[in-house]
């Protein structure tokens, strides 16, 4: 209206032509702007989730939504779900599995005390298990102890074999990390690999003994006993194993130990920790929880 009373009419001034259409100067310049500022601002929260999507390759929606938040970005989940569905930024990850146990054996074994327990502080209880790496050439094996509580890798090796060294080697490194009081409950599985014990060899039960450690075992066929270790394994191979192809162990063990001390412990956020990472979960209840 007031483009076409200017053409018509050049000589009236633009606070006639405002006074005439009863509306304030801020509306002629406002709305334009506004529009920019929101294109502006979408633009910008595409870019965060394409670069979180990146970073987090096994991101769902949920989790993109929390990460934004903890980045400064407001946006619900529909609104984040519906722009990585237009962008097909979708977690399509395929899970790949090979056992990596046999629970038929005659070594001992131990009862699940883990799964009663009612954790609210760390070294209360560890979760351990190995899982196969898979090079170009062959198979190499992660053994990993998990915090039950903050989710936290305190202790892992890689090895070639899949034996009681990997599993010890593990444990040494929690130990020496976290030093644990006695009581504290270590979780496992109870099987071996072909000719090799792991966890319920005499020179892991002894250890664990010695360190004053309760010994529990997941019951036979039952895969939610230890489903926290589980999810680990998932997320690293997701989101780093399958994407980097490692073409040696080397390589591999660089990688895998980068991205559990990095990204695992200080970067990847856990819903069941209020879309925390491990390390600043553990900074944040530090005094309620020891470290």
């Amino acid at each position: 209206m007031i483009a076409s009373l200017k053409e018509s009419r050049p000589e009236v001034s633009e606070r006639s032509l405002r006074r005439l259409s009863s509306v304030g100067r801020s509306w002629c310049y406002g709305k334009p702007r506004a529009a920019e500022r929101r294109a502006g601002k979408g633009l910008d929260l595409r870019g965060a989730i394409e670069r979180i999507v990146l970073e987090f390759p096994g991101y769902g929606y949920r989790r993109v939504s929390a990460e934004l938040h903890r980045r400064g970005f407001e946006a619900n989940r529909k609104r984040v779900l519906r722009i990585m569905r237009e962008e097909s930024l979708l977690c399509q990850l395929k899970r790949r599995l090979k056992p990596t146990t046999d629970s038929a054996h005659g070594f001992g074994v131990y009862p699940n005390p883990i799964k009663d327990m009612e954790l609210d502080g760390v070294s209360q209880a560890w979760i351990s298990d190995i899982t196969y790496i898979r090079l170009p050439a062959a198979f190499c094996c992660l053994a990993a102890i998990l915090d039950a509580c903050s989710r936290r890798c305190v202790g892992w090796r890689l090895s070639r074999r899949i034996d009681a060294s990997l599993a010890l080697s593990a444990l040494e490194m929690a130990l020496a990390i976290r030093r644990p009081d006695p009581g504290l409950v270590h979780h496992s599985d109870r099987g071996v690999q072909g000719e090799f014990t792991q966890y319920a060899s005499s020179e892991c039960t002894a250890r664990l003994e010695e360190a004053g450690s309760l010994i529990s075992m997941a019951a036979v066929g039952d895969p939610y006993e230890n489903a926290k270790a589980e999810s680990f394994f998932r997320n690293l191979k997701m989101e780093e194993v399958y994407l980097k192809d490692c073409r040696d162990f080397e390589e591999a063990e660089e990688d895998i130990g980068q991205f559990i001390e990095e990204v695992c412990n200080q970067e990847r956020s856990h819903s069941s920790l209020g879309h925390l990472p491990p390390v600043e979960f553990e900074a944040i209840h530090a005094p309620k929880i020891r470290s």
